[in-house]
Formats: structure tokens, sequence, C-alpha cells
């Protein structure tokens, strides 16, 4: 154990889920670390970068399992950060973008602990990126939202419906299960036809996607069996993807085939 009297915590964003996307900061900790506190990774590799003595801890929390309450993870930083003096709290993505890595930094302070922050790539646009499709660019988009589709509540938050009156590219986390409903609001701004793809576990060897519009994304979600975890991209810019026009055709024929 460590016997430093001020212990430190170290929140370090795991990125999408392709290992090779941690970053070299967020690799070094992983290894370092005598305990690891970790959520529901895409890619388990990272784990086993951390040494064969390292205390390795599951916190996660996916859609339709069990959760564990952040009261409890919070219990557990503090108990694990007294006992051993380091501590990496492993998220997926970047700690701060829907990843409540703010409110356990906070928690640390409050304890008279040390915190650390180690962000990691996001896949608000590492995603989209891989699939050649940029969140901006020149006489396409000027700006970009990222949207969580699922709130505490459980409805969809306000947001998207100031973001889709704008002509910004619209991107929404947690937001496969709200596609319909999140379609809808497209179509009710006269906006059906705009270009939109979603894509399954983005990064990762299983990766899938659809390419279409507004209108037409819910039915290739259904048809091609998309599931979580996924984003939604919506916007001038997935015009960009190389294989967009064909599929866009293609789309509009599968979504006239599934309503007849």
């Amino acid at each position: 154990m460590n016997n430093n009297p001020i212990p430190l915590i170290k929140l370090v964003g795991a990125g999408p889920g392709d290992p090779g996307l941690l970053t070299i900061k967020g690799a070094e900790a992983i290894r370092k670390a005598p305990v690891i506190l970790y959520d529901a990774l895409a890619s388990k590799e990272l784990l086993e970068m951390a040494a064969p003595d390292c205390v390795k801890v599951y916190v996660g929390k996916r859609a339709g399992q069990a959760r564990m309450r952040q009261e409890n993870i919070n219990e557990l930083i503090a108990y694990y950060a007294t006992q051993y003096g380091q501590v990496v709290r492993l998220k997926g993505g970047d700690p701060f973008v829907f990843g409540r890595g703010q409110e356990e930094a906070q928690f640390i302070r409050e304890l008279g602990m040390k915190v650390e922050i180690i962000p990691g790539i996001s896949s608000c646009i590492a995603v989209p990126e891989l699939q050649q499709v940029p969140p901006t660019r020149r006489e396409y988009s000027e700006s970009f939202w990222v949207i969580t589709g699922t709130t505490r509540s459980g409805n969809l938050s306000n947001d998207l419906s100031l973001a889709v009156q704008s002509s910004a590219t619209v991107i929404v986390l947690m937001g496969m299960k709200k596609v319909a409903a999140i379609a809808q609001l497209f179509e009710e701004a006269g906006k059906a036809n705009l270009p939109a793809m979603a894509i399954e576990k983005g990064s990762l060897p299983g990766e899938k996607k659809v390419l279409g519009t507004a209108s037409t994304l819910p039915q290739l979600i259904e048809k091609e069996q998309l599931g979580t975890p996924g984003i939604l991209v919506f916007g001038e810019v997935v015009r960009l993807h190389p294989h967009y026009d064909f599929a866009n055709i293609a789309s509009q024929q599968k979504a006239q085939n599934i309503r007849a």
C-alpha cells in the first residue's frame, strides 16, 4: 500500500472503444494503478494493461442492466483511495462528457483528496470521424450539438427541440432507443430528408452503421438490427460519407419496402 497521506484519484477517459485510441497518459495511469474502478468498457483489453496485482473493481452502468448507484461508486472511490493511496477511475469516452466525471471530481475534492483529470477521446467526435464524417465543414455546418438521448427523467432533452431548428450537426449519444421520437422532431421541423447516420459499437471490430435520412433512420436501424452502444448523427455533413449517395438511394428503397 501507498502511505501517501493525501490520496490521489485519477479520472481517466478510456476513449470510444478501440484500445489504440486510449491516450498515452491514460495508458501510463492504468499500468501504474494499484486499483482500477472501471465502467462498462467497450474494450476489456484496456484492463489487460494493468499490473498483475492490480485490484480491478467493476462499477459500470449499462442501459438495460442493473446499475450501481453513484453514491455507492463514490463510497468505493473513498474506500480504495484510503486503503491504497492512489486509484484510477476508468470511464468510457471522456469522463466529463455525460460521464458524471465532474461530480466525482467534486466529491473527491470535498474529501480533501487530490484529483487528476486525464481526458479521453469522446465517441461524439471520434466515431463519426472514423466514418470520414466531420462534425463541421465549410459550407456544410458551422457548429455541432452533442446531446444525450436519455435524460435522468427518461424524457428527451429539451435541447433537442432547439437543436433541430439550427443548421448545426446534431450528434446524439445514448439515443438509439429514442430514435423514432428524435426523428419525429426533425420531421416536424421540415427536415425529414436531412442526411442521417447511426453507428453501433463505433471503432470496434463489430461496428455497424446505416446511412439514410432523418425520416428513414428508425426503420433502417430496426431493419439492420443496430443496438447499443451507439450514436446518431443528423446533418448535411453526413453527405460527406464516402458511401452516402449510394446508401441514401438504397435506404429510401428499404424504407418504402418496410412501409409497404
